[in-house]
């Protein structure tokens, strides 16, 4: 008797609506153990499909298949290389990007970037946990990679009882690797750096923000520098501020080596906007990246505020025609919901804006239809009119 996991009507509907996932709380009866792959019933015995089952998160069961489609190894390695395949076909500038997405490659919860030679991996549930060695031994039969490096350490691990953990899983991983991005070079510490080790999605979205890039640009949330020195070549000067010592010496670091001059520092981005507005600086463009401000759903009143404040700050330090570059990665704020603050921004700040583009994370990060999940990067292109 396979595994098995019986889910109410309201899962059922669920499912019929295309999302993936089915809640603790829509799950009637568990016949397996965390990490399973199960079979799916309705209340009324009908097969639903089949998925990973974890008995510790909210999230229950991760679908895999529709109907009776059985959710065998030779079926993840086939999603695996027909993930590999599209990312390969989009000619993407850099040595760095995401080679499988989650939900959106049909293998829900796993991550796995390039950098150069060497991969990283991230199993965020129980399922794909159990699943690594299938994942790890297709990653080394169609890449042949030189190493490859589990980033188990996100906090949302914990929410599934696994431990936080980075570890080589084949080969060798060295303290740094080069990558590049739209002719922009990196050191990247791939046990240590954000996320995966760079923040792979905005890479789109700086090619485009470099487009209208011009004057004087200051550059906030600058992490290792990305936007700065994609855009920074074509501005006659750049600052960048980032709260972490160590990122703005990587930033130092990124600069020179790419020849490109940017003025580093250290800063709260909240107290320095409105330090620089104090002592009449102006720019021609301005970037916001900050990190997620809303995380849950009860951080959305206090993330709006924030978000606000920059967008405001912003506005108020931009010459007028130059171009605010502006982003949101917190998936509990809608692009809607995003657009109205930076729309109330632009009315306290006492100026008309213009939207250039809209955009999204990167070609390699697609957002699986009837999942909003899946789409947490909002970024607008804005022009401050005269």
């Amino acid at each position: 008797m396979p595994a098995t996991v019986v889910i109410s009507p309201r899962g059922e509907q669920r499912l019929q609506g295309g999302h993936p996932w089915i809640y603790r709380s829509d799950i009637i009866d568990a016949a397996a153990a965390g990490g399973d792959r199960v079979l799916v019933r309705s209340r009324r015995g009908q097969t639903l499909g089949h998925g990973l089952y974890s008995d510790r998160s909210l999230i229950a069961l991760r679908m895999l298949t529709d109907g009776e489609q059985e959710p065998d190894d030779r079926l993840i390695e086939r999603r695996i290389h027909d993930a590999i395949a599209f990312r390969e076909s989009l000619g993407i500038d850099a040595t760095a990007y995401r080679l499988v997405h989650g939900e959106s490659d049909r293998l829900p919860s796993l991550i796995v970037d390039r950098y150069g030679d060497y991969l990283v991996v991230q199993a965020l549930s129980q399922g794909m946990d159990r699943l690594t060695p299938v994942v790890v031994r297709v990653l080394q039969e169609r890449l042949s990679p030189r190493g490859i490096l589990a980033r188990n350490d996100p906090r949302t691990r914990t929410l599934d009882g696994l431990p936080q953990i980075v570890e080589v899983l084949a080969g060798d991983i060295p303290d740094l690797v080069q990558v590049h991005e739209l002719q922009v070079e990196y050191e990247v510490d791939l046990r240590h750096g954000q996320k995966t080790g760079l923040f792979l999605d905005q890479r789109d979205n700086r090619a485009a923000a470099s487009l209208y890039a011009h004057g004087r640009m200051l550059d906030c949330f600058s992490y290792n520098g990305g936007f700065a020195l994609t855009m920074g070549r074509r501005c006659s000067a750049v600052i960048a501020f980032d709260a972490s010592a160590d990122a703005v010496a990587r930033i130092t670091l990124n600069a020179a080596r790419n020849g490109v001059a940017v003025d580093a520092r250290v800063g709260n981005v909240f107290d320095e906007l409105r330090a620089l507005e104090r002592v009449g600086e102006r720019f021609d463009t301005i970037v916001l990246d900050p990190p997620a401000f809303a995380k849950s759903k009860s951080a959305v009143e206090k993330a709006s505020s924030g978000y606000k404040e920059i967008n405001l700050r912003a506005l108020k330090l931009l010459n007028p025609g130059g171009i605010l570059v502006t982003c949101s990665c917190s998936y509990n704020i809608s692009e809607a919901a995003f657009g109205e603050i930076v729309y109330e921004a632009s009315v306290d700040a006492g100026v008309h804006v213009t939207i250039v583009e809209k955009r999204m994370q990167g070609r390699d990060h697609p957002v699986l239809l009837g999942v909003p999940e899946t789409y947490y990067l909002k970024c607008l292109l804005l022009r401050k009119l005269p």
